[in-house]
């Protein structure tokens, strides 16, 4: 079962709206703030960092990133991840996609 999660292909996550609309600028600062917390909550700092790598990077890189860090992806949108040691990492929706209600920066 273990071996199978491992190759999970990934996706971005569903279309989601956060509870208010937000500025390209605001979720820049919720994400910088999701990833300097982070490593704070456990885990490892590489596979933190190799997890913030990911979720900015296209899904074909991304793909590459999580099989090389040896992260095991529990969801295909990366929401729930674990590292080969059983630790757990949730992701929030917002460090891997866009709002449907973000408002354009002008």
């Amino acid at each position: 079962m273990l071996a199978e999660n491992t190759t999970r292909k990934l996706r971005k996550p569903k279309p989601w709206k956060h509870n208010q609309p937000i500025t390209r600028t605001q979720l820049i600062q919720m994400r910088d703030e999701f990833w300097d917390t982070a490593p704070h909550y456990g885990g490892q700092k590489e596979i933190w960092d190799a997890l913030r790598a990911a979720a900015e990077a296209d899904l074909t890189l991304a793909q590459a990133i999580v099989d090389s860090a040896g992260i095991i992806v529990s969801n295909v949108d990366m929401t729930l991840c674990y590292d080969e040691r059983g630790a757990k990492y949730e992701l929030p929706k917002y460090v891997l996609s866009e709002p449907t209600n973000l408002i354009r920066d002008s």
